[in-house]
């Protein structure tokens, strides 16, 4: 666009100067030339006429072919003057005066040549006759001849009336002589030629002056004055023209010389331009071409080549975050104020950065107090050019330039090439970040390698020490059975009881901690978890320790399993009651926390949205830094009877939950453990806690128990037997089938299956095809891989926790069967 207007310009100039140029040349000089050739012709041609007529009229020239040469030319003179003047209406009016002027001489001419000849034949025979009668013997005819002979050539010279009356009376006198015979012919023809003459002279004169009164000098005059006129304006004109070009030609000049200014300018910048392409080809290439471990070097120097270029005292690459990454360099004497370039992060938003995210401040003056530019007048800047990165996902950095000296950085329009040199910059800065998130990844792979192997073989370790837990829990349930309560063997079982549950909740974690799953979760209140958490932390926390909450007055609302969360309040809760040695109080705050960016709690980002916290503090001994690194691990634990899967467990949970766990501990200060859990809207219905049914004995119903390992099958049968209920056990599942087709008549199933919650659920999708209204319950080791629509597509209505208990099977059981019995009450 900007060369298309350039172009035109120059097209228009062009045709301006050429304008200018015709039309200050004088363009009707030839046409004024030939107007006043014509004229000094018209002129001298009517001098001319007039010397004809009078030589002719003095007798000197006795033919008139000049006068008639005079005339067409005089005539062919007015042509070629009518002719010059063209279109010129004024010009052609005097130009016709004039013409009709030199008709009537013309006229005049034509009388004259006529009566001229005439005159010329009168005066020979007049001359004749007087000469002969002047000669005669007869004295007073010779005498009157002679006086006739003086008063006609007196006439001849004065035409004037005395002259004519002195020929006229000596006419008379001639013819009343008497003459003698022999005279008389020529006494008649010398009176009647002087008679002739007597007439002719006076008027030939008069045709003489009527034609000198007739000449067109003041007709000449005035179409000359209209020539000279027209002549002098067009010639001023002409002479403006001429100036207008003259100024136009400046003009132009001036245009030239500035876009040769510009050219050069614009030359110059181009060199410059490819100095620094150049330099940023080369910072690009030795980049790409170092290791990780040189870039920082490579990219101080890249500072270094790039503040030579932007004309800049200092230069810096900062990335925010944590840990806050900077590059610097500074010529010698121009060293960072305190402080400077940390803050360059905060301060670049308050500037106009524009669509390309360059601020360019070539002159730092001081303004009005609130304006950020006295930020750089504080940190003694003169100018400051800043680049930050436009993507509002990407680490927020900068690349800046600090100029020490008025003046010294290159114009704005050279600034765009830093954009090419902050990426080149950037690129390699985050080549360093992958390379150690690469290799905090790799370590991280590595540990979570050695934890799956851990939770692999804790987990099989688990499942066997289940086995042996649910024979023991089996076998106390059967001996308690028969022994009255209140001796000392009933004493014995109890405690044989409750050692086995707290091996049962040892594998519950331990099977918590090796296998990772959703789970079934459900929208919980936040406030309503803990409150019933805290009635159980009431009643097992040691009588020194108490416990307050604090909750926000927003809603808190998470997607998650009660059971699970609700551990980890408990094991946390649990920790702190171990690490307090003098009385005090837990504290339990609930809040709410809108998170704007990706924030990093320990080593996991989270973020952006709202996120409910849960913050537990003791002030128990509290952690020292070698400890903190190390909580998190599985099996670590600095109690004799700890196991070292609670707080593992609690970080397992929160962060398949989608959360985060943060600690600040110091030794002898307590320790502060936040927990963060995305939150969710509180516009759906939030789920009811679960209340079981009320257990009860069977009454002889049937229970189709489907267990793989006979011994287990037989502690299954004798439990069942135990609660009232009719066993019929079978560890095949062609073997219930045809059971089932042969009695067609069970009330429940429990399906016990050791190898997976998979093939659990395939045997009971199997039990459920073959028998659609059977209610099944399942019974399986961690239910942390199920969720209500895959147990309900299998045909299961209750879970039950391996190894079995007599109270949890009896409440699944009278559910079941009372779910089974109302609609038949109802039909």
């Amino acid at each position: 666009m900007r060369i298309t207007s350039i172009v035109i310009a120059f097209a228009f100039f062009l045709l301006l100067l050429t304008w200018l140029l015709l039309s200050g040349l004088y363009p009707h000089y030839a046409r004024y030339d030939r107007e006043l050739q014509a004229l000094d012709e018209c002129s001298e041609l009517e001098r001319g006429l007039n010397r004809e007529v009078l030589t002719a009229r003095a007798g000197l020239s006795r033919n008139y072919d000049a006068l008639a040469r005079m005339t067409d030319a005089y005539a062919e003179s007015l042509d070629r003057l009518r002719e010059a003047a063209g279109t010129d209406s004024e010009e052609s009016a005097a130009i016709e005066v004039l013409a009709a002027g030199a008709d009537r001489q013309r006229n005049f001419v034509e009388q004259f040549k006529s009566r001229n000849a005439l005159l010329r034949n009168s005066f020979a025979y007049f001359g004749m006759f007087s000469v002969r009668l002047a000669a005669s013997d007869d004295r007073p005819v010779a005498a009157a001849a002679s006086t006739l002979s003086s008063a006609m050539l007196h006439l001849t010279l004065d035409t004037s009336p005395d002259a004519v009356r002195e020929v006229k009376d000596r006419l008379e006198q001639l013819a009343r002589l008497q003459s003698q015979p022999g005279e008389a012919e020529s006494v008649q023809a010398a009176v009647a030629h002087g008679g002739i003459l007597h007439d002719l002279l006076p008027a030939t004169d008069a045709t003489l002056k009527a034609l000198n009164a007739a000449a067109s000098t003041r007709e000449q005059d005035v179409v000359r004055s209209l020539i000279m006129k027209h002549q002098l304006a067009e010639r001023a004109s002409a002479r403006q023209y001429r100036i207008l070009l003259y100024a136009a030609s400046l003009m132009l000049l001036a245009a030239l010389v500035y876009l040769g200014l510009q050219l050069r300018a614009r030359a110059v910048a181009l060199r410059r331009r490819a100095a620094f392409e150049h330099v940023i080809a080369d910072i690009s290439t030795r980049f790409i071409n170092s290791q990780h471990h040189q870039i920082a070097e490579h990219v101080e120097s890249a500072l270094e080549k790039l503040a030579g270029c932007v004309g800049a005292d200092r230069a810096y690459f900062l990335v925010a975050g944590e840990p806050k990454q900077i590059y610097r360099w500074s010529r010698e004497g121009a060293e960072f104020p305190p402080g400077w370039p940390g803050r360059a992060p905060e301060l670049a938003p308050r500037f106009d950065q524009g669509e390309d995210g360059i601020i360019h401040v070539p002159k730092v003056r001081p303004a009005h107090l609130d304006a950020p530019i006295n930020l750089l007048v504080d940190a003694g800047l003169q100018g400051w050019l800043c680049i930050s990165n436009s993507c509002p996902n990407r680490t927020h950095a900068i690349l800046g330039f600090d100029a020490l000296r008025a003046g010294a950085f290159i114009p704005r329009a050279e600034v765009s090439l830093l954009r090419m040199a902050f990426d080149a910059i950037g690129q390699a800065v985050g080549r360093v970040f992958l390379q150690r998130e690469k290799e905090r990844l790799e370590a991280r792979l590595q540990q979570a390698r050695r934890m799956e192997t851990i939770g692999t073989f804790a987990s099989g370790i688990a499942h066997n020490f289940n086995n042996i837990v649910g024979a023991i829990l089996g076998y106390t349930e059967m001996a308690d059975a028969p022994v009255s309560p209140g001796g000392q063997p009933a004493a014995n079982l109890a405690e044989i009881r409750r050692a086995g549950e707290r091996a049962r909740e040892l594998v519950d974690q331990i099977l918590m901690f090796g296998r990772r799953g959703e789970g079934r979760r459900q929208r919980i209140c936040i406030k309503a978890l803990v409150a019933e958490t805290k009635s159980l932390l009431a009643a097992s926390l040691p009588s020194h320790v108490g416990i307050t909450v604090s909750e926000t007055s927003e809603m808190t609302v998470v997607s998650a399993e009660p059971a699970q969360l609700q551990q980890v309040i408990l094991n946390v809760c649990n920790n702190g009651a171990q690490a307090m040695d003098k009385p005090g109080l837990i504290e339990l705050q609930i809040g709410v926390r809108d998170v704007t960016d990706v924030l990093r709690i320990g080593r996991i980002g989270i973020g952006p949205g709202r996120f409910i916290t849960i913050s537990i503090s003791d002030p128990g001994r509290g952690m020292d830094e070698a400890m903190l690194q190390r909580i998190f691990e599985p099996f670590f634990t600095t109690r004799p009877d700890g196991n070292g899967l609670g707080l593992a467990t609690v970080r397992e949970i929160v962060q398949e939950h989608d959360g985060a766990v943060e600690v600040q501990s110091a030794l002898g200060a307590g320790t502060r453990f936040d927990i963060w859990l995305p939150a969710v809207s509180s516009n759906e219905p939030i789920s009811a806690p679960y209340a079981p049914g009320v257990a009860g004995r069977g009454a002889g119903e049937t229970v189709l128990v489907l267990e793989t390992e006979r011994e287990r099958l037989l502690r299954h049968e004798e439990i069942l037997a135990a609660l009232g209920y009719e066993p019929v056990g079978f560890t095949e599942l062609h073997e219930a089938r045809q059971a089932y087709a042969l009695r067609a008549r069970f009330d429940a199933a429990l399906v016990c299956h050791q190898l997976g919650a998979t093939s659990s659920l395939d045997f009971a999708t199997a039990l459920h095809d073959i028998a659609p209204n059977l209610p099944i319950i399942l019974a399986t080791p961690s239910a942390r891989d199920l969720n209500a629509p895959m147990l309900a597509g299998s045909g299961i209505r209750e879970v039950v926790h391996h190894p079995l208990t007599s109270v949890e099977l009896a409440g699944a059981l009278s559910r079941c069967l009372a779910a089974s019995l109302a609609p038949q009450l109802q039909s």
